[in-house]
């Protein structure tokens, strides 16, 4: 994977919606992971447009649980460890 995002905090959707959708132009290969309340951000309708493009989308499952509670996931559960592999496969991550 070329870039991974790692979002941390739900006012990064716009911006990660931005550099999702221009990384598909580019066709480079991305993946995002979401932890804390950056879990939120998939329910912005720009962001879960963008990511349908990304090669893997993952949140922590505990982030999850503990501000999404009630709410069906869209994307892959995880923990922290699949936060590390993500990271690992990435050329570049890009911190918001």
């Amino acid at each position: 994977m070329d870039v991974l995002l790692h979002i941390t905090s739900p006012d990064a959707a716009r911006i990660g919606a931005s550099l999702g959708r221009a990384l598909s132009e580019q066709g480079a290969s991305w993946g995002c992971f979401l932890t804390n309340d950056g879990v939120k951000a998939l329910v912005d309708p720009a962001f879960a447009v963008a990511s349908k493009n990304a090669a893997r989308v993952a949140v922590c499952e505990h982030s999850w649980d503990l501000h999404m509670a009630g709410l069906d996931c869209p994307v892959e559960r995880g923990s922290q460890t699949v936060n590390s592999a993500l990271m690992a496969e990435a050329g570049r991550v890009i911190s918001l």
